[in-house]
């Protein structure tokens, strides 16, 4: 019996097998799309016992090759880029996709476990709540997983096994080096500091300082670790936040990365001020291409994830960031 990660060599599918390797499940099949180059880099590394390319895995499902062969499917694979305009493209891939793996799962009484997004929230002006008063996307990624959501409600009294939607917030951390400019700010904040040894951030918008716009930035080391506790309580089923539940500011990300990179150089960790003054951090204008179209404020109302049951503690991005940045320094 195997378990199924889809979007293997992506960031949190990659990293959720590793996981999985740690508790000594190497019973996995990884399924993905490597048409990108390099991205196979991440399953290198990873213990599995079988790929198969995402579309040819959907065909063998449909004609019944893994009957009885499968325990469980995360299900990682997805379009992520909010600025893909596609929409036909977007929902074949990320509605329908997923639908068919939710049907097959419930035929064959099969965990599902798959990754929904907090761009279901739009601009976050109805709050973060998994309730369909807080949800209005602004791109077709939203509404690719927002309608995914939508069918698994109206599903939810007929279930046959585990359904869990996780509503990923801002996650950061090892094995994202292939998402090119969908990697997460703290990736970003790195690699300018080591190539030009200083880190640019947005300025003043819509109401939010230098630096001061804020985000729910939660380590991948906490999504691994939700995921598997789910895996484990197989009766536990729903659509829930996954964040820490605090926002910070980019402005402590920076610090983070920054501070981190300076002590390993042997250098003196700054104040933000300190950072300002001598020219490491550098605000630039808002652009106008995102004015309407950016969330200045993100935090995962975290209530129904407790209720379920999860109660380990979330890293902070002062120790997530950190630990991160160590992980990039080996490199």
């Amino acid at each position: 019996m195997a378990i199924v990660v889809t979007g293997a060599a992506g960031f949190i599918g990659s990293n959720i097998i590793k996981g999985l390797n740690a508790r000594g499940e190497t019973e996995i099949i990884a399924v993905d799309d490597l048409a990108l180059p390099d991205q196979f880099k991440n399953l290198v590394d990873c213990q599995i016992s079988h790929y198969a390319d995402k579309e040819d895995f959907i065909a063998d499902l449909s004609e019944g090759h893994y009957d009885g062969e499968i325990t469980a499917i995360f299900h990682e694979g997805a379009c992520s880029d909010t600025m893909e305009h596609n929409g036909k493209y977007m929902m074949d891939n990320n509605y329908q996709y997923t639908l068919a793996l939710f049907d097959w799962c419930q035929a064959e009484e099969v965990q599902f476990l798959y990754a929904s997004s907090a761009a279901t929230y739009g601009n976050g002006d109805h709050g973060f709540i998994e309730s369909p008063d807080c949800e209005a996307p602004l791109n077709v990624y939203g509404y690719s997983k927002l309608l995914f959501d939508q069918v698994l409600r109206q599903r939810m009294n007929e279930i046959t096994a585990q359904v869990v939607g996780f509503r990923y917030f801002n996650v950061y951390g090892p094995r994202e080096q292939h998402k090119g400019r969908m990697a997460s700010v703290a990736f970003h904040h790195f690699n300018q500091y080591r190539e030009h040894g200083k880190v640019k951030l947005f300025g003043e918008y819509g109401g939010y300082g230098n630096g001061g716009h804020t985000r729910d930035f939660i380590s991948v080391e906490d999504v691994v670790k939700a995921n598997l506790w789910f895996l484990d309580n197989p009766d536990v089923c729903g659509i829930y936040n996954l964040g820490t539940g605090k926002s910070q500011p980019f402005n402590d990300v920076a610090l983070a990365v920054v501070n981190t990179c300076r002590e390993h150089e042997g250098k003196a960790t700054l104040s933000l001020e300190e950072m300002i003054t001598q020219g490491v951090l550098e605000y630039i204008d808002f652009p106008d291409s995102l004015k309407g179209k950016y969330q200045c404020f993100t935090e995962a109302d975290t209530t129904l994830l407790r209720e379920s049951g999860y109660d380990e503690d979330f890293l902070t991005v002062e120790e997530g960031v950190r630990r991160y940045v160590e992980v990039l320094l080996k490199k």
